[in-house]
């Protein structure tokens, strides 16, 4: 078994953005700029925008984090996203999900300029990417392809198996991982919580990528040997044993699993850190112009 290590990869990444965002800050006069909204005070959120705005300061980005209680109207949000649309400064734009309830997270999406939306979730990012166009894809399923990119993993002619079908990720990886071009090239299978036989079907996986949100879901005898194995899960659980006060698991129960796969993912350590350089790169090429002029 070798690992998948996200801290080495995101590290190299990050040394490149550093380098590439010194050179457009010389030549623009200006930061690649990236602005986070984040409403309520959910634990894992405040967690993830954190690390983005810590992440942003270490490659030579402005970042701005927007805070709003739960009490504010979906109205009220769109028009601060509007705000930004119009704002020549700010290259990208996320807004943290989850949002409270009376908030259409599809709504607040369509919202924001597809040219700013470097999480890759607006529906010009997911169509012009389904259609092999120059987009911002996902972040997390850009993070695994770059660090499958990193280790060199020849993916062309392997079965995919994905479990899970969000549109953040499951849905994207299974597109991505069937484009002509590498990684990608394989034949892919898209399960799901109304899959049949899920078991059988992830048995004949040459890579798994789990990303169903249910802690040690995918166990080994659902694994077959010298499966790659990526695992985007993260679940918290609190804990006394450690300082944060929770514990991290992901979807694919890693002790038993990592007996059998040729390539695994960890967690943490793993498909978190790529999406966060995803996250970067996409911020980066939003300032150049280079998917959209």
């Amino acid at each position: 078994m070798k690992l998948l290590d996200g801290k080495e990869v995101s590290a190299r990444i990050k040394e490149d953005i550093k380098r590439d965002a010194a050179e457009f800050t010389a030549k623009s006069g200006r930061k690649p700029h990236l602005v986070a909204i984040l409403v309520g005070n959910d634990g894992g959120s405040e967690t993830y925008v954190a690390s983005k705005m810590r992440n942003c300061e270490l490659v030579g980005f402005d970042s701005t984090n927007i805070r709003y209680d739960e009490s504010i109207t979906e109205a009220q949000l769109i028009a601060k996203i509007q705000e930004i649309n119009a704002d020549d400064s700010i290259d990208g734009l996320i807004v943290q999900l989850p949002l409270p309830k009376h908030i259409d997270p599809e709504r607040i999406t369509e919202a924001i300029d597809y040219r700013k939306d470097v999480d890759g979730f607006h529906p010009i990012n997911l169509g012009r990417m389904q259609r092999n166009l120059p987009c911002f894809i996902p972040a997390t399923p850009y993070g695994i392809l770059l660090m499958l990119e990193y280790y060199g993993i020849d993916t062309s002619g392997l079965h995919a198996v994905v479990v899970g079908r969000s549109n953040i990720v499951g849905s994207p990886m299974s597109i991505l991982l069937a484009r002509n071009s590498n990684p990608g090239n394989c034949t892919v299978t898209l399960t799901h919580s109304r899959t049949k036989d899920l078991k059988a079907e992830v048995l004949r996986a040459d890579i798994v990528v789990a990303a169903i949100g249910k802690k040690n879901f995918v166990t080994a005898d659902m694994v077959k040997e010298g499966a790659i194995v990526i695992d985007v899960g993260i679940n918290r659980e609190e804990s006394t044993a450690t300082k944060s006060g929770y514990k991290l698991y992901g979807d694919v129960d890693f002790e038993e699993v990592s007996k059998k796969a040729s390539w695994i993912t960890p967690v943490p350590g793993g498909v978190g850190l790529m999406t966060i350089v995803g996250l970067l790169k996409n911020t980066l090429e939003a300032a150049k112009g280079t998917i959209y002029a």
